[in-house]
């Protein structure tokens, strides 16, 4: 009666824990639909006229694949191509200066040992503390001052470095071990080559996962862009669209949709090619303080 007791018993721990398991995949797949949901509408919305953007009861798959919305973007008075080159270029000179400046300094934060280290590391992360609300007036006044504004290298400029990819990129390598690059040393290698041959082809997650992660954040820039980069032909695609959208809310609500929905295509080819490198460097970045 025991043995048959404690099998019966067993036989229902594992029937819970299965029971469990789908009710967890069943409300992750809620949250999931629930996540697809705007950009089934958006790309939905894009596709009908205006006539239709406020139809009730409301459908999420549109009469007919129209494209007159997407022609109507590229002949608006916004120069939306132009616009999308510029959004294009910042992102591309921000993500290529963060990947280059944030790997050097996680790398002398990581395995360099000279004085005030750790004080200057923590200065860098009281920079993750402040909103750009705080520094865009000075900001403004430079850029006014150089003749800086209504350029979108200048926005660029801004962000060339990053307290952020900084603390990823060194979180990271703490994780990674040291026998090869201690090897090194003792044999005489150079800090620069133990950095070029050993530690960096061991950040390629990180690097990747920086990589999106600032590629997202600069494609979306809007309050920086908005301040500024005033005029048309140096908005990016954010301030374009606030452009399309009109004041209060008084423009063609598909045209915008189109808008949103090329603007979209760069971020997700982007995550769909490296979500593996993003998700692992991540995950390995907070494993040691």
């Amino acid at each position: 009666m025991g043995l048959a007791a404690l099998g019966a018993a067993v036989t229902r721990t594992r029937a819970a824990a299965r029971a469990l398991d789908w009710a967890i995949v069943a409300v992750l797949a809620l949250l999931a639909v629930g996540m697809l949901l705007p950009f089934l509408w958006l790309f939905s919305m894009s596709f009908r006229p205006v006539s239709e953007a406020y139809r009730m009861p409301p459908s999420f798959l549109p009469d007919s694949l129209d494209l007159a919305n997407y022609r109507a973007v590229l002949d608006s008075r916004v120069p939306f191509l132009r616009v999308y080159g510029n959004s294009l270029l910042i992102a591309l000179v921000v993500t290529l200066g963060q990947l280059v400046t944030c790997t050097l300094a996680a790398y002398a934060f990581a395995r360099l040992r000279f004085r005030g280290r750790d004080a200057l590391f923590s200065a860098f992360l009281l920079g993750l503390m402040f909103p750009a609300q705080v520094t865009i007036l000075p900001i403004y006044l430079g850029y006014a001052r150089v003749g800086l504004l209504d350029r979108p290298m200048g926005l660029a400029l801004m962000y060339l470095t990053s307290s952020f990819g900084i603390f990823l990129v060194r979180q990271f390598m703490l994780t990674q071990p040291r026998a090869l690059e201690e090897a090194a040393l003792m044999d005489g290698a150079s800090h620069w080559t133990i950095f070029r041959r050993i530690s960096l082809p061991q950040l390629r997650p990180a690097l990747a996962a920086l990589a999106i992660i600032t590629f997202t954040q600069t494609w979306n820039y809007y309050f920086q862009a908005r301040v500024l980069l005033g005029r048309e032909e140096s908005m990016t695609l954010p301030v374009a669209m606030d452009v399309m959208r009109g004041y209060l809310a008084s423009g063609n609500l598909s045209l915008v949709m189109a808008a949103m929905a090329m603007s979209l295509l760069p971020v997700v080819l982007l995550f769909l090619v490296a979500q593996r490198f993003v998700i692992q460097g991540v995950a390995m970045s907070g494993i040691k303080s």
